[in-house]
């Protein structure tokens, strides 16, 4: 290591203990904005150094699930640098690597407008791609801007990098055209397919001509087995699939998890389709990264939720389940999977117009709330725009009797558990930051970890 950059990591790293006896977090991207800051490049230099090379996970939807699923299974026999924060910006990558001494490999979750210039930096071994939904538009722009961020960095990545890519999505799939290394997943199950594709699913056109794709099924969004009716673009054959699929309620997930390297049946401890995706897209990397099938099967079956996605928290007496939400896509498959697995009667959703959540709140009115509407007995509608929320559930027909405005999150929490009788449940659907600041309360009061300490 260069006396420069020796120097620079020292710094770095006393910056984040600093931090930490400051009480302002758990230093998990200070160090690394220091370090981007002076030197850029040492992210490259640091990257280097591990042995095994890294692999990087981007999404719209989840990647911080997709990438714990991944570090459950790879770090079964090898030693680690994962961004477990869920740090995902360049400055999160660095301060990771700043804290990897004797990691052999990196994973690193990646935030899809910061992918182009990590994946530049550290010169990964493998990329999975897993689904670009409408999110954040004043902070993103339109899909196809994001698309084309990442057909350039896909073109500029050496030929021996793997691509894994959600087959099912059509801007991702198209990404993998022409390389000679690639893994393509999907879900082949249509007795789990939607009826129709939702009125806010995103990338229906074809991604050649402009013709509205036909679905033989869709399964979540837009991800699905589709084809155009004129030009015959059509979903690409799969590598690796989820096939005999059972949903079993908000406990788990059961599917015939086929691969190159022969089938497995997974019991996944989580519920939803969305889940099989994210699950689909980790075994996919790890298969790439020469994990075995058996290593693959036995990290999904042995994982627990990441932070605030379908995470179990004990509210003493009375449950908590959180399950972030934050564009139309992520939260329609929530309202699904709670619809399906049973709804808590009481709620608590959480809105809040951070820059980390974009500003522009409209997205709530391409939500389809309905369906948790008419199950639900009553709402809390809490965060910095709870007014707003309050709106849209007024809008939708639920009784104002029956809904609550309590911007303040501890006071929203705390009166969301005094409507839930001894042993129930509580349901907490928020934003990022509103989850952010709700484990943090949950974190003062001795319920969980720091995120940054118990990410799973």
């Amino acid at each position: 290591m260069g006396a420069r950059l020796a120097l620079e990591r020292s710094a770095a790293r006393l910056v984040g203990r600093l931090s930490r006896a400051a009480g302002c977090g758990g230093g998990t991207t200070l160090p690394g904005k220091l370090l981007w800051k002076v030197d850029p490049t040492a992210i490259d230099a640091l990257a280097a150094r591990l042995p095994l090379g890294s692999a990087l996970v981007s999404a719209t939807n989840g990647k911080t699930t997709t990438s714990a699923m991944a570090a459950g299974i790879l770090g079964r026999r090898r030693r680690l640098a994962w961004n477990n924060s869920g740090a995902n910006l360049a400055s999160g990558v660095a301060s990771t690597l700043l804290e990897a001494k004797g990691a052999e490999l990196g994973l690193f979750e990646v935030d899809e407008f910061a992918l182009p210039e990590v994946m530049r930096r550290t010169a990964p071994r493998a990329v999975a791609l897993a689904n670009l939904f409408r999110d954040q538009l004043d902070r993103y722009g339109e899909l196809e801007h994001v698309a084309e961020r990442w057909r350039a960095a896909v073109a500029a990545l050496p030929r021996s990098t793997t691509l894994v890519v959600n087959a099912d999505d059509p801007l991702v799939a198209e990404l993998a055209d022409g390389r000679p290394a690639a893994l393509r997943f999907g879900v082949d199950d249509a007795r789990v397919a939607r009826a129709a594709l939702q009125h806010a699913a995103d990338s229906k056109y074809c991604v050649r001509c402009g013709t509205p794709y036909d679905y033989a099924a869709a399964y979540v969004g837009h991800l699905g087995d589709y084809r155009c009716p004129r030009c015959g673009h059509a979903r690409p054959v799969l590598d690796v699939v989820a096939r005999a699929i059972e949903l079993q309620g908000l406990d788990a997930t059961v599917f015939d998890l086929v691969t190159p390297a022969g089938t497995g049946r997974v019991r996944l401890p989580l519920p939803g389709l969305y889940n099989v995706y994210n699950a689909l897209a980790a075994a996919s990397l790890c298969l790439a990264l020469d994990a075995s099938l058996d290593d693959v099967v036995a990290g999904l079956e042995g994982f627990s939720a990441a932070f605030g996605r379908f995470e179990r928290i004990d509210g003493g007496g009375r449950g908590i389940l959180m399950l972030l939400i934050k564009n139309p896509a992520g939260a329609n498959e929530a309202v699904r999977t709670l619809v399906e697995g049973g709804v808590p009667p009481a709620l608590v959703v959480a809105l809040n117009d951070a820059i980390a959540d974009g500003r522009d709140v409209s997205w709530i009115w391409d939500v389809d709330f309905e369906p948790l509407l008419e199950r639900a007995q009553r709402i809390v509608a809490a965060g910095d725009r709870a007014a707003e929320l309050a709106l849209r559930f007024t809008y939708a027909g639920f009784p104002p009797g029956r809904l609550e405005v309590v911007p303040g999150l501890e006071a929203a929490l705390d009166r969301g558990l005094a409507l839930v009788p001894p042993g129930g449940e509580l349901g907490v659907l928020p934003t990022y930051t509103a989850m952010l600041q709700l484990r943090a309360i949950a974190a003062e009061r001795g319920l969980v970890k720091p995120y940054w300490e118990g990410a799973a």
